[in-house]
């Protein structure tokens, strides 16, 4: 339900596991000859004819709007006992979809920790990739085991650690095109051709010194030290 790339790259994922697909939201017209491409045995539904059909959801829409979906479809009594219903929201666990599970759904809470392009390298990527988890105590079998299933790693974050962990990922992707946009900007100041490839070896070698020492406190002085 929805078009966002995590939610396309997911649903292809667990295709390529052995999941059928049955159902498309009806109203993504912009993307429909793509889901249909990579959803042959898909028919594009109502969001409530998804929930008929569908015994996992993938809820694929924005964090801000996945606890209103949720509740949209409640008020339809849409959602039956024992369905599974899976967000992929960074910032929430599974207990932002209380609308869903109060109706007897079984709330998951599943995101790759990794940055989607909308192409087909994300599936591998994701196979390299740890997916933070989060379900109720009796579930967590069951969302541990798509992962697995999509050739990934699950990694259980509680809802106690679920800020930090947002905070994370954050700063690793936000802090990380910042400084490469401006290294590469600087390079091209000083004429280099093909900066981006240039600074790619740098970059990659600073991060995996960066990994193997894992967190430390940093004196700032450090940084200009280590020039």
């Amino acid at each position: 339900m929805g078009a966002d790339v995590i939610g396309i790259a997911i649903a292809t994922a667990l295709q390529e596991a052995g999941h059928l697909v049955v159902a498309l939201p009806n109203d993504q017209s912009d993307s429909r000859d793509k889901l249909e491409h990579l959803f042959p045995n898909a028919k594009p539904l109502s969001n409530d004819d998804i929930l008929a059909a569908s015994d996992l959801v993938l809820l694929a829409v924005p964090a801000n709007k996945i606890e209103s979906t949720a509740a949209s479809l409640a008020e339809s009594n849409a959602w039956r006992k024992g369905q599974l219903v899976v967000h992929f929201a960074p910032n929430h666990g599974h207990e932002i979809l209380e609308a869903a599970t109060a109706q007897g759904a079984i709330a998951l809470a599943i995101h790759p920790a990794m940055h989607f392009t909308g192409t087909s390298l994300d599936l591998r990527r994701m196979k390299e990739s740890y997916f933070a988890v989060s379900s109720p105590q009796v579930a967590l079998p069951i969302v541990q085991a798509l992962v697995i299933e999509m050739g990934a790693e699950p990694i259980v974050i509680e809802a106690s650690g679920r800020e930090s962990y947002f905070e994370a990922i954050e700063v690793a992707s936000n802090f990380s095109a910042m400084i490469v946009n401006q290294a590469v900007g600087l390079l091209e100041q000083a004429g280099v051709e093909n900066p981006s490839l240039v600074i790619a070896p740098v970059i990659e070698s600073a991060v995996d010194q960066a990994l193997s020492k894992g967190h430390r406190s940093i004196d700032p002085t450090e940084l200009l030290d280590d020039q």
